[in-house]
């Protein structure tokens, strides 16, 4: 279980990131089109993991366009943005904001994803969604950086992340 804050008010999440050097859990999310999604879909590629609570955020939005654009300059990458959202309404904000350049994917069958990723909230008023962190894998789906984001209404250290991925 990890400590983070929501506004300065602690509140816990189910388990811990993967460990650095571990192979990623894979999951199965629902895309746009409501198609399971698991990490065997991006074989080859780079992984970027945003995990945010929700893109109707002003911090998630703000980090999935930076992603969106890290992600134009660098093919070798995929970046999945996983959210709590309907698949709906990560498509509309991605085609609002022209960010064509990420995977959005949503928790939305199963938290096992959360749970597996030691990123679902126990407590506090975001119970049952997943808290903001990020998980890079290399081309083989080894966790190469994590960073759970202490505080929610925080941006992540795009840099750091960004810098595992060169």
């Amino acid at each position: 279980m990890a400590k983070i804050t929501l506004q300065g008010n602690e509140i816990h999440t189910n388990g811990n990131l993967p460990e650095i050097g571990a192979s990623a859990p894979d999951f199965v999310l629902v895309n746009k089109d409501l198609e399971n999604v698991s990490l065997s879909s991006f074989p080859g590629k780079k992984k970027l993991l945003s995990i945010v609570p929700s893109l109707d955020t002003p911090v998630c939005a703000t980090s999935t366009k930076k992603f969106n654009d890290y992600a134009k300059e660098h093919e070798d990458v995929v970046v999945i943005i996983i959210s709590a959202d309907l698949p709906f309404a990560m498509s509309r904000f991605c085609t609002a904001e022209n960010a064509e350049n990420v995977v959005p994917l949503s928790i939305m069958r199963s938290d096992s994803f959360s749970r597996d990723y030691g990123v679902l909230i126990e407590d506090g008023p975001l119970a049952g969604i997943t808290a903001r962190a990020l998980v890079v894998l290399d081309q083989e789906n080894s966790v190469i950086h994590t960073e759970l984001v202490d505080e929610i209404a925080n941006e992540p250290d795009y840099d750091a992340a960004m810098q595992a991925l060169a």
